[in-house]
């Protein structure tokens, strides 16, 4: 899938208790709670590799949500990569119940592989956007942002997401994304609690427009919420 396989599922960021969150690449208008942190981890496996993710993030000023982390991506009977990320997500206006919420996001992200070897990455930024309907059980979320990539012209990026809770612990998710000059992708499936606010796991399938066999991915992850601790 490209440069869009390695750099757009790391600037967009981890969101907080009982909705979008990783893998999924639109972000949307909230934070980790005050005072806590989380870790999302999980598998992604494309045609010819196998990525495993680990993102924590903590919120230790109660606006201020900070994620350092990364990948590493094995390519079936071949080399290693890795993928690094440093965000900090801030809300602008907090998502309210049938309202709509805004925040801002920035960070780095490296695919060392890219560079010759060398540890540089790109810069990025992006707005995410959330608006709640019927009482929260539908939150649509929408992205745009650009990231500088080394030796080209500034990318703008952009994604379009949703959930739709279908029981108290589970919810539909799905997505469509990209950035200029690049593929267009979606991706869909389920979101599971198996402890409220606590324990999360989800699937997902993922593909270019066009249904091409050679960029479909799969997914399956954890997510794991701390109750605050931080001082």
């Amino acid at each position: 899938m490209s440069r869009l396989r390695h750099i757009l599922p790391l600037v967009l960021l981890i969101p907080a208790v009982a909705h979008p969150a990783r893998p999924m690449i639109t972000d949307d208008a909230r934070t980790v709670d005050a005072k806590a942190c989380q870790v999302e981890a999980w598998s992604r496996t494309n045609r010819g590799s196998r990525e495993l993710w680990a993102l924590p993030a903590c919120n230790f000023t109660g606006n201020l949500e900070l994620t350092l982390g990364g990948a590493v991506t094995r390519e079936f009977g071949g080399s290693s990569t890795s993928d690094v990320i440093v965000q900090g997500k801030t809300l602008l206006k907090p998502l309210q119940t049938n309202g709509y919420g805004i925040g801002l996001a920035a960070g780095y992200g490296a695919h060392p592989a890219d560079y010759n070897g060398r540890n540089l990455g790109d810069p990025y930024f992006y707005v995410p956007a959330s608006f709640s309907f019927a009482d929260d059980r539908m939150v649509l979320h929408l992205n745009g942002g650009a990231r500088h990539v080394r030796g080209e012209q500034l990318r703008g990026t952009w994604g379009i997401g949703s959930e739709i809770q279908m029981s108290p612990r589970a919810y539909l998710i799905a997505e469509t994304f990209g950035e200029s000059r690049g593929n267009t992708a979606f991706q869909a499936g389920l979101r599971l609690w198996l402890v409220p606010n606590r324990v999360q796991v989800d699937a997902t399938y993922g593909n270019q427009y066009g249904n091409k066999p050679d960029a479909r991915w799969f997914s399956v992850g954890l997510r794991l919420l701390s109750p605050p601790f931080l001082r």
